[in-house]
């Protein structure tokens, strides 16, 4: 598998409890330019979400793909940074100003995982617009593997052109790669992931535990992609 370019931080531990604690934060952000989205879905056996609050708080770029450096979910009001401090977060290529869109969340929208077949060592991530009006898929899904404070790495090079807008009832895809370079670390087997969806500003909107497909096992050297609008682009990398 080749080397991709994923960007890193490190955060405090000690911030992960608090920040699964907090509550939703006031107010929608204005959207970034958007994209529609696809709707066809994989064939694949999936599993549904359980939805957990942990909203309020911003969420940190992930490390890089290959290392072992530990990834925390921050405080309220700082967001990815290496020193922990208040850092504006990056916007999505090409932004252009338009109406106030909505994050996707746990409360208007339904994540599932599956198990796919190519490539080999991957899973697929879907989430869906269950509310009446349209949502914004924002940056990538922040991953945690059977409660790990370390989030999961994100492949910054599969960051689309836009951000994925949906419709009700249209989805968006991202792509998991479990492992790494071969014979790296020795893969773990894992039960269960939290995905943690943001808004515009990088800010947690909630997260969905999910049970994972059986056997399922992660070196912690993989990654997992943006949004994607076509579940194509998803599996890609």
């Amino acid at each position: 598998m080749r080397t991709n370019r994923v960007r890193t931080t490190a955060l405090a531990a000690t911030a992960l409890v608090a920040a699964l604690s907090l509550t939703a934060c006031g107010g929608e952000d204005k959207a970034m330019g958007t994209k529609a989205a696809g709707s066809a879905a994989p064939t694949a056996t999936s599993t549904d979400t359980t939805a957990t609050a942990t909203e309020g708080t911003a969420q940190p770029d992930a490390p890089k793909a290959g290392t072992p450096d530990t990834q925390t979910v921050p405080a309220e009001g700082k967001h990815a940074g290496g020193n922990g401090e208040g850092k504006k977060p990056e916007t999505a290529p090409n932004e252009k100003a338009a109406p106030s869109i909505p994050a996707c969340t746990p409360k208007n929208s339904k994540v599932k995982v599956s198990s796919v077949s190519r490539p080999i060592n991957h899973l697929l991530l879907t989430v869906t617009n269950t509310g009446s009006t349209n949502c914004a898929a924002y940056y990538a899904p922040f991953l945690r593997f059977d409660g790990a404070q370390a989030v999961y790495p994100i492949l910054d090079d599969s960051k689309p052109q836009a951000v994925v807008t949906l419709s009700p009832g249209e989805e968006a895809y991202a792509g998991i790669a479990l492992l790494g370079e071969p014979g790296q670390n020795e893969p773990v087997p894992s039960d269960n992931v939290g995905v943690i969806m943001v808004d515009r500003n990088n800010q947690s909107k909630g997260e969905a535990t999910l049970k994972l497909p059986a056997d399922t096992a992660t070196d912690g050297l993989g990654f997992v992609t943006y949004w994607q609008s076509d579940v194509e682009n998803a599996l890609m990398f």
